[in-house]
């Protein structure tokens, strides 16, 4: 379908089209551009997110559990047996916090492991019924192939750090390291020399958290993305020559199977590792130099 619609543009449009997000524009600015597509998909898979996990904890049985109950059991005691070992501070929201990081960013990295045509050609399919044109039908439904979503996340943990430094040490603890880390020294004049480093070291190393966040995982699933329209494209292209088809063919299946079987670990790796860098930070906000 979306090949269809692309046609008049070749393998180029085609790529575009999928690169494209379901935009909302607030005014005439465009600053205030809102992608559609990355919010509905990131509230739906939270929404359900939810509704499994408490649906199985309000049905949860102390005799043998079933399937879904036990692979639930998995992931939180897998989440909480890395939190015990990792943050060191006193907190009851860190466990549920990074459970609910994990599987969210799991679920919507998940999103790419779905045939690349599917939702985007339903959607173009949905909107030639109703009369519009398919040609500007876009949607892209891996939310953390967008930069916007990755930054949102990276920017909550940044807070989340800033928040349980003040309440661990309390504001003036807070303030007086950012002075006086990692360079220590003794006597009033030193410290005070020594202050605008320190100051400008932790700007540094506040700033660069949420920037490896967004980054590391913006750029592992764009490239995800990118690489399956790549790998759906090979027979797309291959119509135009004669008896390619058949060749080609065998090779977008076996490209596709080895890239999904690899992609797997990516975004379960990924999801991890955002993850585990929060439980870190959060722990070493909490914790006195």
């Amino acid at each position: 379908m979306i090949a269809e619609s692309a046609s008049g543009g070749g393998s180029t449009e085609y790529i575009q089209h999928h690169l494209h997000h379901l935009q909302w524009q607030v005014g005439d600015s465009k600053f205030m551009t809102i992608n559609i597509d990355s919010v509905i998909i990131t509230l739906v898979l939270s929404a359900l997110f939810l509704f499994f996990f408490l649906r199985t904890a309000r049905k949860a049985t102390a005799g043998v559990p079933g399937k879904f109950q036990a692979g639930v059991e998995m992931v939180v005691g897998f989440v909480d047996g890395l939190v015990r070992e990792t943050f060191h501070g006193r907190s009851k929201m860190i466990a549920p916090l990074a459970l609910t990081i994990f599987c969210l960013v799991f679920l919507m990295n998940f999103m790419d492991m779905l045939p690349v045509d599917w939702l985007p050609g339903a959607w173009v399919k949905g909107n030639e019924l109703a009369g519009h044109d398919p040609h500007h039908a876009y949607l892209r439904v891996v939310p953390t192939a967008d930069l916007n979503t990755t930054l949102g996340l990276s920017l909550m943990v940044f807070l989340l750090i800033q928040v349980f430094g003040i309440s661990h040490k309390g504001i003036g603890k807070f303030t007086a390291e950012a002075f006086t880390a990692p360079f220590h020294a003794e006597g009033t004049v030193m410290k005070i020399l020594l202050a605008p480093a320190n100051l400008l070291l932790r700007v540094i190393e506040e700033l660069v958290r949420p920037l490896s966040l967004t980054l590391r995982l913006f750029g592992n699933m764009y490239a995800g993305e990118l690489i399956f329209i790549l790998i759906a494209l090979m027979t797309w292209n291959s119509l135009f020559s004669s008896g390619m088809t058949y060749v080609m063919a065998p090779l977008q299946f076996i490209s596709g199977f080895v890239w999904t079987a690899f992609h797997i670990l990516v975004i379960t790796l990924q999801a991890f590792i955002f993850m585990m860098l929060t439980v870190v930070y959060l722990s070493m906000a909490a914790e006195s130099h």
